[in-house]
């Protein structure tokens, strides 16, 4: 029988996303200031190779360039991070006029361009002035957080009307406050379900200075790095240990901006790392905002099972760490799941997003979705003919396309698809040895290449569809 190829629905919204500190640079121009991940990565032993973000890919003066490369491929939306130090360089008080008008001209170029402005306020770069008085285990960096935001949408609501709070707060809480992998490199369980909160306040904090600035008609997200937690075997054990897990990776978060409280049973399996005082009389009602979709990222399936004496200890892929971003969840083994894997050692695993989608919109009918990251790391390399051939990120992609589509056959309101990421870059603790961009980055000369997935990609998002699967293959 003939296959056809999978059209998505008329649109649908196909983009690409970076982060500010991963590809801008320039940390000391203008009146940047020292975020958190500048602090971190230039403290011996924590990137590889002693890698920093003070160059990058130099996007604040490739940024025009970047674009025109966007536009050569069709993209339709690009998702860019505004980095909070460039924009307000204490942290509170006044903007930068040099850091907004950073943004400004990058937003005028994408419009002119054809190319949907998308703004994330938050991925990951918290001024290090606010670090030093607490950073996100203090209340008060919520409401710094909220004036951040509407300093932006003072400057850019005229013209973006696609704006996202956070960036996968699960990182900025469990690996910047737990684990310690990410900045600011911090290891205390209690405080990092304090900075959950916190995040959560302040993306409430954010919605309500947001919808007092920018036009009836703007769309306000959040992005969240939802784990699709499986158990090992249907065991009591393993499906209690996959319950706990969900709830301090996914309900943590969902929970308050969703629902509009905490799940009790995340309450309850924490009560040893904290008493949860922290939250105040009317906070689940400042985090429970009206959003107009919800931002889901995902890579690869979480698999785990209760621990038990002969157990081995396996990584849960966010990086090497004597601390566990899991509060009270030291008897939780983690597992590869089968399958091929990527450059990261995630495993290639498209039913899981399948299955994450649905459960997602189950669980919160009719609150339209955004896959607002996917893509994967291999170890690509220019040939001497000066091409980056990536079959296997192809395949990636193709692979997971397929599954969104199965997902909005099945009833799902997706809205959009952000491949990640436009440029390699630098990859957080990693530094600069994962690439997971669609276009090749020379780090010595800054040239940009576009590999074959960029083209394949730019295929995908002007024909609104997916190439038809050949026969046999298994979709």
């Amino acid at each position: 029988m003939a296959t056809s190829a999978l059209s998505f629905p008329p649109g649908f919204l196909w983009g690409t996303a970076t982060a500010a500190y991963q590809i801008e640079g320039a940390v000391h121009q203008d009146d940047r200031t020292p975020s958190i991940w500048d602090v971190h990565s230039r403290t011996p032993g924590r990137v590889r190779n002693g890698d920093t973000g003070d160059i990058a890919t130099d996007h604040y003066h490739h940024w025009r360039e970047d674009i025109a490369l966007m536009s050569d491929l069709g993209i339709g939306a690009y998702r860019f991070s505004v980095s909070w130090p460039r924009v307000q360089p204490t942290g509170s008080g006044p903007a930068s006029a040099k850091g907004l008008d950073f943004y400004r001209g990058l937003t005028d170029e994408l419009l002119d361009k054809g190319i949907q402005p998308v703004v994330t306020l938050y991925h990951w770069d918290l001024p290090q002035h606010l670090e030093d008085a607490g950073g996100w285990p203090e209340r008060d960096t919520a409401y710094r957080f909220a004036e951040y935001a509407g300093l932006v949408a003072d400057a850019l609501g005229d013209r973006v009307t696609t704006w996202t709070t956070l960036n996968e707060p699960w990182c900025s809480a469990f690996l910047g406050y737990g684990s310690g992998v990410h900045a600011p490199g911090r290891t205390d369980p209690a405080d990092a379900l304090r900075a959950a909160h916190h995040l959560n306040l302040a993306h409430g904090l954010a919605v309500r200075a947001l919808r007092e600035r920018l036009p009836a008609e703007a769309q306000i997200s959040v992005t969240l790095n939802l784990h699709h937690v499986r158990p090992l075997t249907e065991s009591a054990g393993d499906t209690d240990a996959a319950r706990r897990i969900d709830g301090v990776a996914n309900r943590v978060f969902t929970g308050p901006m969703l629902d509009g409280a905490y799940p009790a049973d995340v309450i309850e399996d924490t009560a040893s790392v904290t008493d949860w005082s922290f939250v105040q009389d009317g906070d689940t009602e400042l985090i429970h905002q009206p959003l107009d979709f919800l931002g889901v990222n995902y890579y690869s399936p979480t698999l785990v099972s209760q621990r038990t004496g002969t157990a081995t200890h396996r990584s849960d892929g966010h990086g090497a760490s004597d601390h566990s971003p899991w509060p009270a969840a030291d008897d939780v083994d983690f597992h590869q799941t089968p399958g091929p894997t990527t450059a990261m050692g995630w495993t290639v695993d498209p039913s899981g997003l399948y299955e994450l989608l649905l459960r997602v919109s189950g669980d919160h009918p009719g609150l339209p979705l955004m896959i607002t990251e996917n893509g994967a790391a291999f170890d690509d390399y220019a040939n001497p003919e000066g091409e980056v051939r990536d079959p296997e990120r192809i395949a990636y992609l193709e692979g997971h396309l397929t599954a969104v589509h199965r997902a909005i056959e099945a009833g799902v309101d997706l809205r959009g698809y952000f491949l990640w990421s436009l440029l390699d870059n630098f990859e957080w603790s990693y530094g600069y040895s994962k690439r997971f961009g669609m276009v090749y980055v020379d780090y010595a000369s800054q040239r940009r290449i576009p590999k074959s997935s960029a083209h394949w990609y730019a295929k995908v998002t002007r024909a609104n569809s997916l190439p038809a699967p050949a026969p046999g293959s298994g979709h």
